[in-house]
């Protein structure tokens, strides 16, 4: 496979269901994919497969098979090709290249939220888009539908969480978080940098966390968990940010995305090659822990994303559920697979090790 090539507005427009998109939308839907190129005799997706993509020819043949009987041939720039390339899932017939083609390949879910965004959303929430656009950045919330988290929000609710997110600009240097005040809003960035910091005993500067840019998100920890915030977050440039109050943002993004599991689900989850991710204290975690469990305290879980895998099911706990709720939110809208364990590991009647 070949070096990815940018695509045009243009070419999106070509495609169905792509042609009724807004231009702005389409615009930012390009910065997002890129055409690939694959080389004759290897195949784009197998019958029966689960790939959750949706795949256009642009140009060269493909071959289309079922149970090994050719059942079709499509060119690239032909009537067909605007039509994406057998789209049930799972998929009912092979795809092979008979020479070198170019494709275009789209997450299905992102697809989804796209098209459904742009039919529903963005005329509603204009007066956002064109402060964004006014600020040189027009991406910020393609980039938070883009995030797992949004892709499994209900589209009313993503509608409504636009409309009610309130615009403030702020300066170099202010402070947007401070660590140990109490949880109010959830914040998206549409311009400029923020860095976020936590105060130790044996750092009062701060332990630098993360640096955050244009549509990434934070401020949910402590709205989730009802405690305070855990660290500090300060603007590193001017910039703008959006933001939604706590109880919109309790009723329209924390209640549909999170997954909370039973202790009998739990362990079904991990025998299945799960793991347990405890986000306590590592002196709570130290005096009593699930065996086998990793322990990430809710502070450094952006910190540690790094270190986890994105293809493994967590079921995170911790005493009551409150920031195993919190940190398993974070997980989730940054592409993990994550379960909360509800009422927590002292609610249930888990094998647990407590130290000597």
């Amino acid at each position: 496979m070949s070096d990815e090539k940018p695509v045009t507005t243009t070419l999106l427009k070509s495609l169905t269901p792509l042609e009724g998109m807004k231009k702005d939308n389409l615009a930012a839907l390009a910065r997002k994919v890129s055409l690939r190129t694959l080389s004759p005799g290897r195949l784009l997706f197998k019958e029966g497969e689960r790939d959750k993509r949706t795949v256009w020819v642009v140009s060269g043949t493909v071959e289309i098979s079922e149970n090994g009987k050719v059942v079709a041939m499509i060119r690239g720039g032909s009537e067909e090709a605007r039509n994406p390339l057998c789209h049930q899932q799972p998929r009912m017939a092979t795809a092979r290249a008979l020479d070198e083609i170019e494709y275009l390949s789209i997450d299905s879910e992102l697809l989804d939220v796209m098209i459904t965004w742009d039919q529903t959303g963005t005329y509603e929430v204009s007066d956002l888009r064109s402060s964004a656009e006014a600020e040189g950045d027009d991406d910020w919330m393609t980039t938070l539908l883009s995030s797992s988290a949004f892709q499994r929000i209900p589209p009313s609710n993503i509608q409504a969480i636009f409309m009610r997110m309130q615009r403030q600009s702020y300066r170099l240097g202010e402070v947007i978080i401070k660590q140990g005040d109490e949880g109010d809003y959830f914040y998206a960035i549409v311009s400029g940098k923020v860095v976020v910091t936590r105060e130790t005993p044996l750092n009062k500067d701060g332990i630098r966390l993360a640096e955050l840019g244009p549509g990434d998100s934070f401020g949910e920890e402590a709205l989730i968990a009802e405690a305070k915030r855990n660290a500090t977050v300060r603007m590193l440039t001017d910039g703008v940010l959006v933001r939604l109050g706590k109880s919109d943002f309790r009723e329209l993004m924390n209640d549909p995305l999170l997954h909370y599991v039973d202790e009998a689900r739990a362990q079904e989850i991990v025998a299945g090659g799960g793991k347990w991710l405890d986000v306590r204290l590592p002196s709570e975690y130290q005096n009593l822990r699930i065996e086998d469990s990793l322990n990430v305290p809710l502070y450094f879980i952006r910190l540690k994303l790094a270190t986890l895998q994105k293809d493994t099911p967590y079921v995170v706990c911790c005493d009551t559920g409150r920031r195993s709720a919190a940190a398993a939110f974070i997980l989730v809208e940054k592409g993990f697979d994550a379960y909360v364990l509800k009422g927590g590991i002292t609610n249930a009647q888990l094998d647990l090790r407590r130290s000597a």
